[in-house]
């Protein structure tokens, strides 16, 4: 297994622990130098910037005492909508490493760009699809189940 299927599969087990809370199942985390600095999944209670990346990156800055995360990895489930591309993008993080494709709002790459739009002060690297058919189909489990309460 490499690494970056590795750290995806902690990620949807984060994931997993959204959606038995009956939050939308989103996973993430941030990684450096392999070992995991945070996780987070999608928390819907009263904060619409609870995202699973947000989460991440805040308690990773916390843990590394700066805001700057560079040479940081963040793993996440579904690809990130643009307020946390912007997080990703102004907490300087290095990589993107996401499983399932948001076609409604994603922006790393599918809808809009902004991970890797060069006019930003940084750019990530950005892989896409790890773990895809996972990330998707709890996605869609979610929504379905959603749908028939």
């Amino acid at each position: 297994m490499t690494d970056d299927n590795y750290f995806m599969q902690r990620a949807f087990d984060e994931a997993k622990i959204a959606f038995s809370r009956g939050d939308v199942p989103v996973g993430a985390l941030i990684v450096k130098d392999n070992e995991i600095i945070s996780s987070g999944s999608d928390v819907k209670l009263s904060d619409p910037t609870e995202h699973a990346e947000i989460v991440a990156i805040r308690s990773s800055a916390r843990k590394l005492s700066r805001w700057n995360l560079t040479g940081c990895t963040l793993y996440v489930t579904l690809e990130p909508c643009p307020m946390c591309a912007g997080a990703c993008v102004n907490a300087r993080v290095s990589r993107v490493v996401y499983g399932a494709r948001n076609y409604r709002s994603g922006a790393g790459g599918t809808l809009y760009n902004i991970l890797r739009d060069s006019r930003l002060n940084h750019t990530c690297k950005v892989t896409a699809g790890i773990m895809e058919n996972e990330c998707v189909k709890i996605l869609q489990d979610y929504f379905i189940r959603r749908r028939k309460s």
